[in-house]
């Protein structure tokens, strides 16, 4: 049976521990329900995977083939082999955390994996110093849950970063804080605003970005 055929539920094991999943569900909710942890910090549930932090890495062994995948976009099977902290998975993630300390050497989580696996500092040099990762939650999370559109992402390469439309105070935002929530590194902050900006009308807390 070809692992599109399957329905139901499908028997798999992490790391030799076996484990069900249900069509549909991915590694990592699997892994979170059955308190196996995978590091992921641009996964949220109450949006689509978006497999950009690229931290949730795995190995996968299906049809005798094994691969690194992205475990919150990779939707269990029957008999697949997944392991969490093979020598590979190991060496992609610590090349994935120092990059990320790169542009964000101060946030919290950053730091506090990159002391789990063993890393002092990054080879790579400081792209930003505003603990943003671009992981897209805020933006995801302003269009998709609360339909705002309030903030996107705006230039490209190391100029990459998130704000509101021409980077102004946006009327569409509405307060709601939903981007400050979400943010897994403290990016975002709500600010008071005292003074709207001429001609754009300013929430009592309006969206502040590094």
């Amino acid at each position: 049976m070809s692992h599109q055929e399957w329905s139901g539920e499908a028997k798999f094991t992490i790391d030799d521990k076996e484990v069900i999943g249900y069509k549909g569900e991915t590694i990592l909710e699997v892994a979170r329900r059955e308190g196996i942890n995978i590091p992921a910090l641009c996964h949220h549930e109450a949006l689509e995977p978006y497999a950009v932090c690229r931290l949730c890495l795995v190995e996968v062994t299906a049809d005798k083939r094994t691969r690194l995948v992205t475990s919150c976009i990779y939707e269990v099977a029957p008999d697949i082999e997944v392991k969490t902290s093979t020598e590979k998975v190991t060496r992609n993630r610590k090349a994935v955390l120092e990059l990320l300390l790169a542009r964000a050497p101060d946030a919290p989580v950053i730091r506090k994996l990159a002391k789990e696996y063993g890393i002092e500092r990054s080879r790579y040099p400081l792209i930003k110093n505003d603990n943003c990762i671009l992981c897209g939650l805020c933006v995801r999370a302003c269009n998709e849950i609360i339909g705002a559109n309030a903030i996107g992402f705006i230039d490209r390469g190391t100029e990459r970063h998130v704000g509101p439309p021409i980077e102004r105070l946006s009327e569409r935002c509405i307060g709601c804080g939903t981007c400050v929530y979400i943010c897994p590194t403290a990016a975002i902050t709500l600010a008071d605003v005292s003074k709207p900006m001429p001609g754009v009308h300013a929430h009592p807390h309006d969206y502040e970005a590094p």
